[in-house]
Order: C-alpha cells, then sequence, then structure tokens
C-alpha cells in the first residue's frame, strides 16, 4: 500500500509539515510495511517558501525587516535555481531565457515579514500595520540576483494595498506641505496628498500566486472579506474603502495605470497589496494552488498512490471549491483514490463518494485547547482510523 500525505496548516497550531509528519508517523505504527509519501501544501501563507525552496533544493535566506507593527522581526526567503523547477511551474514564472549564468528565483511569503500570525490578537489592527518588511525582503532578494520574484499572499496582518512595500522598493508618500509619511498605513492615509517615485528599475519581474478572486474595493472587496479578522471594527469598513479608493486612484494615476486594476479578481488579495504591485510594479497574478501543484509534481505523486491523506484547520463545503486540501481530494478522487481528510473541524455537508471526512477535535473541546492538542488528537485520530 502507497500513502501519499498532502497536508495543509493547522491554522495557529500546526504547519503542513509538522501534519504530514505527525500523520505519516502515527500511520507507520499500525502499518510499517506501507509506503509512505510525504508532500505538504500551501495557499501561499505561512510555509509557502519554505515548502517550495525545499521542493527545489533552493537555498533559504534570513533577513532582519520590519515588521507588520514597525517592530525588526526575522523572516526568511528562499533562492531556487530555475533549472530544479518543474517545467510545468516554470511555464507560470516570467520568461528568464536568455540571461547570462544560471538564473534564480526568489520565492518570499509575505507572512514570514507581514503576517497575522506575527502579532497577538491584542496587536491587531489593519489601520496601523504595514508591508515595509515584505518590500525589504524583495528588496534583499534582487540585491542577490533574484532573475524573478515568486510571492504568496496569504496569511497577511495588513491592509495598506502594498504601499508600505512600494515605498521600500521607492515609491514616495507626502503631505501637501511636502512631508514625507512612511510608512503609508491607513491610519495615515488622510494626510497623504501626493505619490511620487518609481519601483526602482532593478528590481526584476514579480509573480503573485492568488487564488482568491475578490476586488480591491466594495461588498467581496479586501475590507469587506478580510478586514475583520484583522481587526476593523464593522462601523468603520465604508471609512476604510472609501480611503482605499483615494489612495488607490493617486497610485494609478501616478504610475499611468487604468483605474479597471481595482477590479481585476484578486486586487483585494492580502489587503490589496496584488493590487499595489500590479498597478506599480507590473506584477501578474498566477493562480496559487496551480503553481504549488505543478512545483510538487503533485499529479505525479497522486497518480501513484493508493490511498490519500489530506486536511488542514477547517474543512468545510467552501473546502471542496478547487483550493489546497479540496483540490487535493477532487483529482485524487478523479483518479478513483479513497481520500481521507482529517481536521480540526470537518463540517461539509455532501461529501463525494470515497471521501471520507474525521474531525480530530473530541466534542465539546474549547478552540483555544483544541489548537494547543491538534499535534495529539491528529496522530490519534489517525491512528484510531487505519
Amino acid at each position: 500500500m502507497r500513502v501519499l500525505f498532502a497536508f495543509d496548516k493547522f491554522k495557529d497550531s500546526l504547519s503542513a509539515r509538522e501534519a504530514c509528519t505527525l500523520a505519516a508517523s502515527a500511520l507507520r505504527e499500525r502499518h510499517s510495511d506501507w509506503i509512505l509519501d510525504v508532500c505538504p501544501l500551501s495557499d501561499g501563507g505561512e510555509g509557502f517558501s519554505e515548502i517550495l525552496t525545499a521542493a527545489a533544493g533552493g537555498e533559504v535566506r534570513t533577513e532582519t525587516v520590519t515588521g507588520p507593527r514597525e517592530s525588526r522581526v526575522s523572516a526568511s526567503f528562499g533562492l531556487v535555481s530555475l533549472e530544479r523547477i518543474p517545467a510545468a511551474a516554470r511555464a507560470l514564472l516570467p520568461p528568464l531565457a536568455g540571461r547570462s549564468g544560471p538564473a534564480k528565483v526568489a520565492v518570499i511569503d509575505m507572512a514570514s515579514a507581514s503576517g497575522l500570525a506575527l502579532l497577538k490578537t491584542e496587536d491587531r489592527d489593519l489601520w496601523h500595520t504595514t508591508t515595509v518588511g515584505t518590500g525589504e525582503l524583495i528588496r534583499r532578494a534582487s540585491e542577490l540576483g533574484a532573475a524573478a520574484i515568486l510571492l504568496g499572499v496569504g496569511g497577511s496582518a495588513t491592509h495598506d494595498l502594498g504601499l508600505g512595500a512600494l515605498g521600500a522598493l521607492g515609491l514616495e508618500f507626502q503631505t501637501a506641505r511636502g512631508e514625507r509619511i512612511f510608512p503609508p498605513f491607513p491610519a495615515r492615509w488622510r494626510d497623504i496628498s501626493r505619490i511620487g517615485g518609481n519601483v526602482h528599475a532593478s528590481i526584476p519581474p514579480i509573480r503573485i500566486a492568488c487564488d482568491v478572486s475578490n476586488p480591491l474595493l466594495g461588498p467581496r472587496g479586501a475590507a469587506a472579506t478580510y478586514g475583520p479578522q484583522k481587526g476593523l471594527r464593522p462601523a468603520d469598513l465604508s471609512r476604510l474603502d472609501h480611503e482605499s479608493a483615494r489612495l488607490a486612484l493617486m497610485l494609478c494615476s501616478q504610475c499611468g495605470r487604468p483605474d479597471a486594476l481595482m477590479e481585476t479578481p484578486g486586487a483585494g488579495a492580502a489587503g490589496g497589496i496584488s493590487f499595489g504591485f500590479m498597478t506599480a510594479a507590473g506584477a501578474q497574478l498566477v493562480p496559487g494552488f496551480e503553481l504549488v501543484s505543478a512545483w510538487l509534481d503533485l499529479e505525479t505523486k497522486l497518480a501513484a498512490a493508493d490511498l490519500v491523506i489530506t486536511g488542514e484547520g477547517r474543512f468545510d463545503d467552501s473546502s471542496l471549491d478547487g483550493k489546497g486540501p479540496g483540490a487535493v481530494a477532487a483529482r485524487a478522487l478523479a483518479l478513483g483514490k479513497t481520500v481521507h481528510v482529517f481536521a480540526g473541524s470537518a463540517t461539509a455537508k455532501n461529501p463525494p463518494a470515497n471521501l471520507v471526512l474525521r474531525s480530530i477535535t473530541p466534542t465539546g473541546v474549547p478552540l483555544e485547547q483544541a489548537l494547543s492538542q491538534a499535534a495529539h488528537n491528529l496522530a490519534q485520530a489517525v491512528r484510531e482510523t487505519f
């Protein structure tokens, strides 16, 4: 029996790699003769850089950068040789043919520098959080010779349209009297009357791994959809959307780009960083799960498996819409495999045939306790199931 473990993270408790390793160890206790393959997943948030860099045998660099609330944080990114990336994944990256010497791609997840997980609950306030650190990582990768940037944008603590990161890369923000404003987080937007400068010409082409389809503004926009988890109060939504529109129009004017970019599906990802980078840096969005799947050669691993085990912190009906473990499950089922999903909370109401759902959290356990016991609960659930 050959088993593939392809977990995503259990938010606030287990990384994707930890979940895969725990589940595989528990299964090996029951079936020591089975062949076990481990393939941790990422949606572009925590672990995105680590997982892709490790899969391609790349180099990990660690830098001290500006965190979401301006304290200094340690953040890592990967440098990967282009020839080590599978062809299907390379096709989603900028064309790098004709460059002298071996080309390297920098793999960065903004969660490492600007992520919600870096902040205590009481410090989560999108009016005062910035993406400056993400821009500093991009700048450093450029200085180290990266020929392209692949940016994962899940798990952000910010709603600054990427202006903080763009400020670290060359843009300038000023008051009516010419005073510099930096970092340009939303609490300071009312004082910004001019955007100047440009992204440094040395910054290489940028691709953003993104699976969300939210526009920048409106009822499905960045603030309405993701603002509450970042500390936005309902009473402040209208004001934030209004200020976001004003700064977005100002940025489009400065960069000579059409206002319609605000409506691009995915422009609202990670507090609008996708919009900011498309507008000021010519970044392009690429489908996140498709890229990760190709990079990890997931299709080959699924075809070889007799049984697929996947999961994440919460698996509900929306999980079956084509992202992460839901996409893994759908593809495995299409190949005729049996799929087991282990999740902290598994609530999908109408799972397809051959999809076995298991909530690992005992009934009645409070969330805080469930998070602290996730490792034990996952391993125990796997032992009991097999």
